[in-house]
């Protein structure tokens, strides 16, 4: 049986504010709709374990689906209140991860070094590196066993400047995913903003917006 490690952000505001952020619901339930659908079995781990906040501007955007899923006991137990911690996972299970977004994440994926480690042992085993919107910040911060960035001279994608500006939330996050990601040798791909697109250089699989969780899925299947 083929298993997905989905990664959740345990962060409930934007730092600095009153602001309530966490995960975006549909970019969770949505994946996992799909690669359910196909036979794959889904974990679910956060930075810290435990809970995990719901951004609460997420639920604007649910449908049939998220809500079916959401409002089961299985995503309530094992996603929402009960992910596993990284100490928890044993990479050796896993065909591939899979990093979440909602913009809780850039404040507890980049510096994670237990979940930098799992990604590198999956990407070595063979298995594909996968992400959303803002769960590319799980991402820029990972090396392989020579010191260089997963994601360097890899086409990528992820939540733009562009859509940053566009959603209001520029000057309170603590960096550019774009800007990072290009920082560190990455070749940024892009489309128009909060339009579906994903993309897949090798073993890595990126979304770059909300709307673009079910094409990161469909390119996983496609892969498996």
């Amino acid at each position: 049986m083929k298993k997905v490690l989905v990664v959740l952000t345990n962060t409930i505001e934007y730092k600095g504010t009153d602001q309530a952020t966490g995960l975006w619901l549909g970019e969770a339930t949505e994946f996992v709709d799909e690669v359910t659908k196909a036979g794959f079995e889904v974990d679910y781990v956060s930075p810290k374990g435990g809970f995990v906040p719901l951004d609460p501007r997420s639920f604007k955007y649910t449908d049939k689906s998220t809500m079916a899923i959401y409002s089961s006991s299985d995503f309530q137990q094992r996603a929402l209140t009960n992910s596993l911690k990284p100490s928890e996972v044993h990479p050796e299970d896993y065909q591939s991860i899979y990093y979440t977004g909602g913009h809780g994440v850039m404040w507890d994926f980049p510096t994670n070094p237990e979940l930098q480690s799992i990604t590198r042992k999956i990407y070595q085993q063979g298995g594909f590196v996968t992400s959303v919107c803002h769960g590319i910040a799980g991402l820029l911060n990972v090396k392989d066993d020579d010191g260089n960035y997963l994601i360097s001279d890899k086409k990528i994608t992820g939540f733009t400047t562009a859509e940053e500006i566009l959603a209001g939330k520029r000057k309170v996050v603590p960096f550019l995913n774009e800007e990072v990601a290009k920082m560190h040798g990455a070749n940024f791909q892009k489309k128009r903003a909060y339009k579906e697109f994903a993309i897949q250089d090798g073993q890595l699989i990126t979304g770059q917006n909300p709307f673009s969780a079910r094409a990161v899925a469909r390119i996983l299947i496609e892969n498996n």
